[in-house]
């Protein structure tokens, strides 16, 4: 049944949105509230036409939330008669704790539960609910849905999730493995199920997920279910980002707290936001620039490109042992689409696994598989599409 979502990506002072049509994944229109709760700045896009650009009062969410309203409507710039023809409102949900494992209409429990929930995502779940509420006053009586970042990954066994505290973090205060970017990891499976001619028909496939940007995580999938994921508690687990440092020894954290008389907070800043290829290289977050510092003999940079292309290898390694093979590996999201240079430093050394890419395919954009004709192990780029899985989920629960 075709329908028309809106989705909405609201953050502390930003809120992102794109009305699209969730079969075909056709975009009507998308655009940025910026600088919420300070003056307000409106960037709204049409396909085929200029881009909108107006600054606007925007104290709150529901100020943004208007304003994406009026110009979705706008007789010239917008894109519907009216919002009617808005079929429901899908919402970005960053943290989703073990209540969730699907995505789910959104009602006075779910608001509820997504409150409790706060204290796992103290930066991302506020703002998410400031959207809701926004939405839901502006739209009374319109179907809203909360897709979660975590909910795809809540089919981890408990050997995977459990972390090796006292049990009694874990049974009282929550304390696991919850992982993150399940949105997009899971739009990836279903893509790559396509790919391998197996959708519908999940059982079976062993597939690594590898979601690689500013912030990245892998996903280990067996039957189209997620059985590991890189990312933890919150999202500065796992492999270095841009600016986060992953996995560390904890006694790193004494070390330079007793050392520079920080509190936790600031150490934390240091390894969310200072740390990562930027904190290696001295350099910057963006890949882009780590390659072309590198080219000219910049010793830091090409650490920091050796340092994440060798411990996204190690965690791809790890999670074909823990499947017990891999049918597939994919390569999604900024760096994972756009970096043939990456790709080919990950898969290097993989060839005892039967992985081998084609030079010639991996140079090549828009190309999805990108495996040499006598590797074992498909190797795929597939572009992630988060909103088009947000509208998708959205219809699904409403229609």
């Amino acid at each position: 049944m075709k329908m028309k979502i809106l989705v909405i990506n609201a953050g502390s002072s930003s809120l992102k949105y794109q009305l699209m049509d969730s079969e075909s994944g056709q975009v009507y229109a998308k655009g940025l509230c910026e600088r919420i709760g300070i003056d307000g700045r409106l960037t709204h896009k049409v396909p085929g036409r200029d881009d909108v650009k107006q600054d606007i009062p925007m104290p709150t969410h529901n100020e943004a939330i208007k304003a994406v309203m009026d110009a979705l409507v706008d007789p010239e710039k917008g894109v519907i008669r009216s919002t009617d023809e808005i079929d429901a409102v899908g919402h970005r949900v960053v943290h989703g704790g073990a209540e969730f494992a699907a995505s789910c209409v959104i009602d006075d429990n779910v608001i509820a539960a997504i409150e409790r929930c706060i204290p796992f995502g103290p930066l991302h779940n506020p703002a998410n609910l400031m959207g809701i509420r926004a939405c839901m006053e502006a739209m009374p009586g319109k179907k809203q849905v909360a897709v979660f970042d975590t909910a795809f990954h809540q089919t981890m066994p408990p050997k995977a999730y459990i972390y090796a505290l006292p049990y009694e973090y874990y049974e009282k205060d929550g304390v696991r493995r919850y992982g993150f970017h399940g949105t997009s990891h899971k739009y990836i499976a279903g893509q790559a199920l396509r790919a391998l001619g197996r959708e519908g028909h999940p059982e079976g496939t062993k597939i690594i997920s590898c979601h690689l940007g500013n912030g990245s995580s892998l996903a280990a999938i067996v039957d189209g279910k997620v059985v590991d994921t890189s990312m933890g508690l919150g999202p500065l687990a796992g492999f270095p980002m841009g600016t986060r440092s992953g996995d560390i020894d904890p006694t790193i954290m004494e070390y330079l707290m007793g050392r520079y008389g920080w509190d936790i907070k600031e150490m934390l800043g240091v390894l969310n936001k200072k740390s990562g290829v930027l904190g290696i290289s001295g350099v910057s977050s963006d890949f882009r620039d780590l390659s072309a510092a590198a080219r000219e003999g910049n010793e830091r940079a090409a650490l920091a490109l050796d340092k994440f292309a060798y411990e996204v290898k190690k965690y791809i390694g790890a999670y074909a042992a823990a499947m017990g093979g891999v049918d597939a590996i994919v390569f999604t999201a900024g760096v994972g689409e756009n970096d043939a240079d990456m790709r080919m430093r990950i898969a290097s050394g993989l060839e005892y696994m039967g992985v081998k890419i084609c030079p010639k395919c991996n140079a090549t954009r828009g190309k999805e598989e990108i495996s040499a004709a006598d590797s074992k192990v498909k190797v795929f780029v597939i572009p992630t599409n988060e909103e088009l899985m947000i509208a998708m989920d959205t219809a699904e629960l409403v229609k």
